[in-house]
C-alpha cells in the first residue's frame, strides 16, 4: 500500500521529522501560555495549511475553536479527521460556519462572540494559475487584499492579542500578480500592527497539499491519465504538518511585524518532474517521456491493458508568473538567523503608510468597475506601489497545459 506520508519524508522533504520539533519542544511553555484556555479563530480552516495550523494548536487545549471555509465539504472531513484521530484534543466549545469571510453573515458572527484571542487568517488565493484573466485577477485581488482589509478593520473593534495571515516565499521579489499580493498583503495587515500583534510567515510549497501539482500526479495516476510537469522549476517543500508549525511558532512567538521563514538551503529545492518520476516508480511504473501532450494522451490509452511504461511530457516552463526558483527575503530586508535553530525572522519592518495602501486600494476599486479594466493595468497598479515587481508576462496560462 502506498504511504503519501513517507514518500514526503523519504523523497520530497528528506527528512524523517518535522523540521521544528526541537523549537516547539524549546519553546513549549511559552506556546502552552500564549493558547492553553484561550480561543481561536481559523479563517480558511479547512484548507491544507489551516488545518495543519488548527492540528498544532489543539496540542496546547484552547478552550474555544472556531473554523470558517467557505468549503463546506472540506469543514465536514475537517470534523470526521479530528473526531477520528487518537489523542488529539477537540475543546468543548468547538464550531465550524460554512462562509464567506467577506460576508455580513461572518460579521455578525463574529460580533456575537466578541472577538477572539487568536485570529489566523488562511483564506488566499494562492496559485499563480489565478492571473489567467481579469476575472480571476480581480478575484485574486479582493480575497487577498481588498476583503483583508475589511476583515482587519473588523478584527480592530475588538483586538486580539495575536493575529496572524499566511504569506508566500513567491512575496520576495515577485514575479507574478499573486506575489505582488501576497508582498502587499504584509504592508497591509503591518499597517494594523499599531491595533493588535500582526505576524506573518513565508515558506516553500507544501507537499501534496489541495490543488497542488504534485497532487495532480496523483489524481492522474488514479484516473491512468499521464504526468505533466515543468523541468525547469526549483521549489522549496516542507510536509503538511510543518505547514501548520511554521504558522503555530510565527503566530504565537513572533514579534510584532515580524515575517518567519523556514532554514532550507538552495539544495534542499526540488523540480516537479523529479517528484512526478519517484511517484512513478513507487506505484510500480517506468517513465515513459513524451515530446508532447497529445502524445502522452495517447499513450495513457496503453495502461487500460496493464502497460508498465507510464507517459509523461516533461517540459521547459513557459508561462506567465512562473519563477524558475524560490527566495524567502530580499537582499533589502533585516534577517535574524540566531533566535530559532529551524526558522529564520525577517525583522525591523516599521509600521507602513496606512494612506498609501488606501490609495493603492482605492485605484484597484475604480479600475474593476471599468469595463476596460486589463491585466495589463492592474500590473501597471501593482508595480507603481511595488517598483520591483517585475512580472513575467509570456501570454500563456496553466490552464493550456495537463
Amino acid at each position: 500500500m502506498f504511504d503519501l506520508e513517507n514518500f514526503i519524508a523519504v523523497h520530497v522533504i528528506k527528512r524523517q521529522n518535522s523540521m521544528f520539533l526541537e523549537d516547539i519542544k524549546n519553546n513549549y511553555d511559552d506556546i502552552l501560555k500564549k493558547i492553553m484556555g484561550k480561543s481561536i479563530l481559523v479563517i480558511g480552516g479547512a484548507g491544507s495549511i489551516g488545518s495543519s495550523f488548527i492540528k498544532s494548536v489543539l496540542l496546547f487545549k484552547p478552550k474555544m475553536l472556531v473554523v470558517v471555509d467557505t468549503n463546506e465539504n472540506n469543514l465536514a472531513e475537517l470534523t470526521r479527521d479530528l473526531r477520528s484521530t487518537k489523542g488529539i484534543y477537540v475543546p468543548e466549545h468547538y464550531v465550524t460556519y460554512p462562509m464567506d469571510f467577506a460576508s455580513s453573515i461572518f460579521k455578525k458572527m463574529f460580533v456575537s462572540h466578541g472577538g477572539f484571542d487568536i485570529v489566523g487568517n488562511f483564506s488566499a488565493h494562492k496559485h499563480v494559475r489565478s492571473e489567467k484573466d481579469i476575472y480571476s485577477i480581480e478575484a485574486l485581488l479582493q480575497n487577498n487584499l481588498l476583503h483583508a482589509k475589511q476583515l482587519l478593520d473588523l478584527i480592530s473593534e475588538f483586538p486580539p492579542e495575536e493575529y496572524f495571515c499566511v504569506s508566500t516565499d513567491k512575496a520576495a521579489n515577485p514575479v507574478n500578480i499573486m506575489g505582488a499580493s501576497k508582498r502587499i498583503m504584509e504592508d497591509l495587515i503591518f499597517s494594523y500592527s499599531d491595533r493588535f500583534p500582526v505576524k506573518t510567515a513565508r515558506f516553500a510549497n507544501v507537499a501534496f497539499s489541495n490543488g497542488s501539482l504534485p497532487a495532480g500526479f496523483l489524481a492522474r495516476i488514479q484516473k491512468l491519465q499521464p504526468l505533466s510537469a515543468p523541468l525547469d522549476v526549483k521549489r522549496y517543500f516542507v510536509s503538511p504538518e510543518e505547514s501548520g508549525q511554521i504558522c503555530m511558532l510565527a503566530c504565537m512567538l513572533g514579534n510584532n511585524r515580524e515575517i518567519f521563514f523556514p532554514k532550507l538551503e538552495k539544495a534542499q529545492m526540488m523540480t516537479f518532474d523529479e517528484i512526478g518520476t519517484e511517484l512513478l516508480y513507487k506505484h510500480g511504473y517506468d517513465v515513459l517521456k513524451c515530446a508532447s501532450d497529445k502524445e502522452a494522451i495517447e499513450k495513457a490509452e496503453e495502461l487500460k491493458q496493464g502497460s508498465r511504461y507510464y507517459p509523461v511530457h516533461y517540459s521547459l516552463s513557459d508561462t506567465s508568473g512562473e519563477k524558475a526558483f524560490e527566495e524567502f527575503f530580499t537582499n533589502t530586508e533585516i534577517t535574524d538567523r540566531e533566535r530559532f535553530s529551524s526558522l529564520g525572522i525577517i525583522i525591523g519592518k516599521e509600521l507602513p503608510d496606512r494612506k498609501r495602501i488606501e490609495k493603492l486600494f482605492v485605484k484597484l476599486n475604480h479600475l474593476f468597475i471599468q469595463e476596460e479594466a486589463t491585466k495589463e493595468k492592474v500590473v501597471a497598479i501593482l508595480k507603481e506601489y511595488l517598483p520591483n515587481f517585475e512580472h513575467i508576462e509570456t501570454g500563456k496560462s496553466l490552464d493550456g497545459k495537463m
